[in-house]
């Protein structure tokens, strides 16, 4: 206890204007105005500025021009902590309880060490950044996705009869002086295509074309409406199937579904429709069915992976070679 108030003495000459009171080194009163103080400010930093001290030499009593910049940088500290209110009203309030050391040491280092700059503006910046960088990277994934499925049979077959059927493909091979080289039709039949293949294909999932609405600036901006529509869903969902006992619809039903298998929209989206078709056909929107349907799909991944050549060998590696093993190599 009694060699507590040492470092704490300590904290307090660090703070403000150490020892000195700061309404006395500007020569102002507690009660003066900030027009007051920084015309007091102005008067002593000409007086004390180093560049145009012309004052007493070293040897004198005011401390020549080292004491001259001593001084001026007690006056700016001075100054700094009286023309902010904020930083005023703490230094106020240490004058009138100087025994709440710690609480002045926090808060004079919390304001110092506070960020110039707004941190809803730091959000603001970091949001939109990370909203364009989603966009355009979802652009690239939908655009990889078109270009693999141009590229597959299947589809490409598709989409060129389509296009000759459509007559796109015939405009691309004229003659005369509109002539052009073989590049460059191909170039622009590989292009139809790809229209064709965007116009005509509903790629979902992951490889979905972007939507604006889908980015995090919107999301933000839009969360507010969206639970007030949940809520709304939640109170008509209680109301129609728990109070009134209604039968499930279609929608209703998938939805439950999903909601076991814990996918999201978009990853239940990505699903065919014979899948769904047989979601539906077993009931899996009851728990029971959905637990035995759960149970048939795990043994049918392990008889998979017990057959499947790749997992044979690296079980044979991990029984004969695997981790915990020391054996020696013949060269």
């Amino acid at each position: 206890a009694a060699l507590l108030p040492r470092p704490v003495r300590g904290l307090t000459d660090r703070l403000y204007c150490g020892r000195r009171v700061c309404y006395e080194v500007l020569g102002v009163s507690r009660q003066a105005s900030k027009a007051e103080i920084a015309r007091a400010y102005r008067q002593l930093a000409r007086q004390y500025h180093p560049d145009r001290y012309r004052g007493e030499p070293a040897g004198g009593e005011g401390g020549g021009a080292q004491g001259a910049h001593e001084k001026f940088l007690l006056i700016a500290a001075a100054y700094e902590t009286l023309k902010d209110e904020e930083t005023r009203k703490d230094y106020d309030y240490m004058l009138d309880h100087p025994e709440e050391y710690y609480r002045h040491y926090y808060h004079y280092y919390s304001r110092r060490l506070a960020p110039k700059v707004d941190v809803t503006i730091v959000i603001l910046v970091t949001v939109c950044a990370i909203s364009v960088f989603q966009f355009f990277s979802w652009w690239s994934s939908y655009n990889e996705a078109i270009n693999y499925l141009a590229s597959v049979p299947k589809y490409r077959i598709q989409a060129t009869e389509i296009a000759r059927q459509q007559g796109l493909l015939n405009k691309t091979k004229e003659k005369g002086k509109n002539r052009r080289s073989k590049e460059e039709i191909r170039e622009e039949e590989e292009e139809i295509i790809k229209d064709i293949i965007k116009n005509k294909i509903d790629i979902k999932g992951g490889y979905q074309k972007p939507k604006i609405y889908d980015i995090l600036l919107f999301q933000i901006l839009l969360a507010p409406f969206y639970w007030c529509k949940y809520i709304v869903w939640y109170c008509w969902w209680i109301y129609c199937f728990t109070i009134k006992g209604q039968e499930y619809g279609v929608e209703e039903k998938l939805y439950i579904i999903r909601r076991y298998m814990k996918m999201s929209q978009s990853q239940f989206d990505s699903l065919e429709d014979h899948q769904k078709e047989t979601f539906l056909e077993r009931q899996l929107w009851i728990r029971e069915n959905y637990e035995v349907y759960k149970r048939e799909q795990e043994e049918e991944l392990k008889k998979k992976m017990a057959m499947d050549p790749r997992w044979k060998r690296y079980r044979r590696w991990m029984k004969n070679e695997g981790p915990g093993r020391l054996t020696f190599i013949d060269d």
